[in-house]
C-alpha cells in the first residue's frame, strides 16, 4: 500500500495504475537482475573471443542500468512505488541468477539472449497494462525499453553464430 506521504498526484485511476505499477516493478526486477547477470558475464568472459564480448557486455549491462531509473520514476508518476532493496529485487525478479563457477562464452550469449527476450514478453505485458489503464505516457516509453531489449537480443544471436 502507498503511504500517503508518498502519493504522487495523478489524473490516472488508481486501480488501473496498480496494475501497470506492478507490472513496471516485475520489469525493473529483472532489469537489475539482467544487469547484474550481464556484468557478471563480461567479469568472467574467457577465450579467443574475450574483448569483443567483454566490450559487448559492458555495453549492454551500461544500457540496461540506464532504464532502471527512468523505470522507477515511472512507478512513481502513476502514484505508485517502486522496489526498495535486493529482497524486493529477488521477489519480483523472473530472470534466474547464473552462480556457477564457469560458464561458457557461447553459453553467456545464449543466456542473456533468451534473458533479453523474457524481458521483451514482461514489457510488452506491461504495454497492455499501460493501455488498459490509459497511461500513454508509460505505453510510448516502453518502446524505447522494448526495442532496445530486441537489440540486445539481436547483437547476442549474431555474436553467438557459427560460421
Amino acid at each position: 500500500m502507498t503511504s500517503p506521504d508518498l502519493k504522487t498526484p495523478t489524473d490516472l485511476r488508481s486501480n488501473a495504475t496498480k496494475s501497470v505499477a506492478q507490472a513496471l516493478n516485475g520489469v525493473l526486477a529483472d532489469s537489475y537482475a539482467l544487469y547484474f547477470k550481464t556484468k557478471n558475464f563480461h567479469w568472467h568472459v574467457s577465450g579467443p573471443h574475450f574483448r569483443d564480448y567483454h566490450l559487448m557486455f559492458d555495453d549492454q549491462a551500461t544500457q540496461i542500468l540506464a532504464t532502471t531509473d527512468q523505470i522507477a520514476e515511472r512507478v512513481r508518476k502513476t502514484g505508485n512505488t517502486t522496489l526498495r532493496s535486493i529482497g524486493d529485487i529477488g521477489r519480483h525478479q523472473t530472470v534466474k541468477d547464473n552462480d556457477a563457477d564457469y560458464v561458457s562464452p557461447g553459453d553467456m550469449l545464449k543466456e542473456l539472449r533468451e534473458d533479453n527476450l523474457k524481458l521483451v514478453e514482461a514489457l510488452r505485458a506491461a504495454k497492455a497494462a499501460a493501455t488498459e489503464a490509459g497511461d500513454n505516457a508509460t505505453e510510448g516509453i516502453i518502446d524505447d525499453w522494448t526495442d532496445q531489449a530486441e537489440e540486445r537480443a539481436w547483437f547476442l544471436f549474431e555474436a553467438g553464430r557459427n560460421g
